[in-house]
């Protein structure tokens, strides 16, 4: 029996037909622009952003917090300027002899306190040193004793603070008290004292102490961060389904607690070099023979007004380096707390 014709519609010439063979709405174009080919266009544009996750069908995943945070770094200007600067200094401590080829050490008595020569553009101190090799090589000095400090005092830090913040109990408030007892201690009344008594010419006093004094602030941020973390759904789930201590701390916990220890940790390291240049400008820090900003900074200073050049220049050069390295720690905080974007 041969199906029924569809009478002509007076909006539909040539008796296009707007139901399919099996009683379906036909999704066939008009061609005439009417509101069944925008609606037609919309649905294609909403699928094919569904397969390919954008509307340019780039197949883009969603960014995870440490690759979003390095996808904003990379656009950050502050960012940019201040890793320049921060690994130039680290290739000059590690090889001063790149930009500087005097020695440190050589002084002539007969050039004290001249100012800028050939050679020579940061002029002589007091003892007949040139100042620009010792410019040079006392960012060894600084770097190494903020970078080993920062590392101590982080590791030492995020292991007590994130356990007592994870386990609780006991432990969790011993530490706090623990904790309290050293904030309550004035750092450079503290190095006074602790650092008076040791006659070692290296860096490695001046490291324990800045350890001994810098863990507790990042056990404090380490200990509420894992707190925060482990509240979270997923961490309760992992504990539901039989997962460990361990593993939950390992795999679920620390991953997502890390972030602002890495940014306090940061800006600390400027502060450690700031701390260290202090106690050496009162004498219980960094000794000669060892070349230090802080020592240069010392001897300076009572010929600040015959020769302000000795004083300038290792001035001059920590700022930068402490300000580098609060720069690169404001910037990573920035990129790091989601509350900042």
């Amino acid at each position: 029996m041969p199906e029924p014709e569809h009478p002509e519609h007076p909006d539909n010439p040539g008796g296009y037909d707007p139901v399919g063979p099996r009683g379906e709405e036909a999704m066939s174009p008009t061609g005439q622009g009417g509101a069944m080919d925008l609606a037609l266009e919309e649905a294609e544009s909403v699928e094919g952003m569904g397969k390919t996750g954008g509307p340019g069908g780039s197949g883009e995943k969603a960014r995870s917090l440490w690759s979003d945070a390095w996808h904003q770094l990379r656009r950050n200007p502050v960012f940019i300027v201040s890793s320049l600067l921060i690994l130039f200094l680290i290739v000059i401590s590690i090889w001063p002899q790149l930009i500087a080829s005097g020695d440190p050490l050589q002084c002539d008595l007969s050039k004290s306190q001249e100012g800028s020569s050939p050679g020579h553009p940061f002029g002589y101190d007091t003892q007949g040193c040139d100042v620009y090799t010792r410019t040079v090589y006392g960012a060894r000095a600084s770097i190494t004793v903020g970078i080993c400090a920062t590392v101590g005092a982080a590791l030492l830090g995020s292991v007590l603070g994130g356990l007592a913040g994870f386990f609780g109990g006991w432990g969790d408030s011993l530490l706090s008290r623990v904790a309290d007892i050293f904030f309550g201690i004035p750092v450079v009344l503290g190095g006074l004292v602790f650092l008076s008594v040791v006659t070692s010419t290296t860096v490695w006093p001046v490291v324990g102490f800045i350890v001994l004094l810098g863990w507790p602030q990042i056990a404090r941020i380490a200990r509420g961060s894992v707190i925060t973390a482990k509240q979270n759904d997923y961490v309760q789930a992992a504990r539901a389904l039989g997962a460990g201590n361990g593993r939950m701390l390992l795999r679920h916990v620390a991953p997502n607690a890390v972030a602002p220890v890495i940014v306090v940790a940061t800006i600390a390291l400027g502060t450690y070099i700031a701390l260290e240049a202090t106690l050496s400008f009162l004498g219980v820090g960094l000794r000669p023979p060892t070349v230090s900003w802080g020592i240069d900074i010392s001897n300076a200073a009572p010929q600040i007004r015959n020769a302000p050049h000795m004083l300038l220049y290792p001035a001059g050069a920590l700022s930068i380096t402490v300000l580098a390295f609060i720069m690169l720690g404001d910037a990573v905080r920035d990129a790091l707390d989601p509350k900042l974007r």
